[in-house]
């Protein structure tokens, strides 16, 4: 990373300036200044994910759907929630058996930060897919949403089951068939990430996350106004002389 540079102060009356033009500030001091400032006046207006999971087996079908939205035009640090699960099952045939001698093993995968996304197939026949968009737009906030009026959602028929829940700052949807895998997306702190992993014959399986960021432009005379208020919250504290 590039060094940060910052113009010389002013030296006070009575003690002689320590130097000129730019000293360059040290990483310790830059690490407490994050999240100061918005780039062109523009701010988080409106945060969306939406995730689908379809499993398709033979005459077995299962879906896991979400849709998480966060309004930040209300409040920076407390954004408005809005959360709709939804699940299918449908089961018209026994599960599918397990194939012996075949397994997957995936669980090292939930501690990889950042975007994770993996396919993991040990059988024959298959097709699976992971696909997620980022879309970024300027404008203002969809239309408000009714708060959640369930945190989860859940169905199981014949060795079927699929999942849509939130839990604190989590979000995921899970699709799993006794002895043939498991399917989820997931959202959480410093995480993004779909994973399939299959272990038998003929499966189907699809992941689709759309992640939408809406940005809003401030009025033309805000920016200036708020620069000068974070301006002021910069130097409280900083001690000045008497009279000033």
């Amino acid at each position: 990373m590039a060094p940060a540079y910052a113009a010389d102060a002013p030296a006070a009356p009575g003690q002689q300036k320590a130097g000129k033009g730019l000293s360059e500030i040290p990483d310790p001091e830059l690490s407490l200044m994050r999240g100061r400032y918005t780039v062109n006046g523009n701010s988080v207006a409106w945060f969306g994910v939406t995730m689908i999971s379809q499993w398709q087996a033979g005459s077995q079908a299962a879906e896991s759907a979400l849709t998480l939205g966060m309004d930040f035009t209300h409040s920076a640090t407390a954004p408005k929630v809005s959360f709709t699960p939804s699940v299918t099952v449908t089961a018209a045939d026994a599960p599918l058996p397990a194939t012996p001698g075949r397994s997957v093993e995936s669980a090292g995968l939930q501690n990889v930060a950042g975007v994770t996304q993996a396919i993991q197939v040990a059988g024959d026949n298959n097709v699976a897919s992971n696909s997620t968009q980022l879309n970024v737009r300027e404008g203002s906030a969809p239309p408000e949403q009714t708060a959640p009026a369930s945190t989860a959602a859940t169905a199981q028929q014949g060795g079927v089951s699929a999942v849509a829940q939130m839990e604190g700052n989590n979000a995921q949807v899970q699709l799993k068939i006794e002895g043939v895998g498991a399917v989820q997306q997931w959202i959480r702190n410093g995480s993004v990430g779909q994973t399939i992993a299959l272990s038998s014959d003929g499966q189907a399986v699809t992941n689709r996350m759309q992640i939408e960021l809406v940005r809003q432009t401030l009025a033309s005379n805000a920016p200036l106004t708020q620069n000068v208020a974070q301006a002021m919250n910069m130097v409280r504290g900083v001690g000045m002389g008497p009279g000033q």
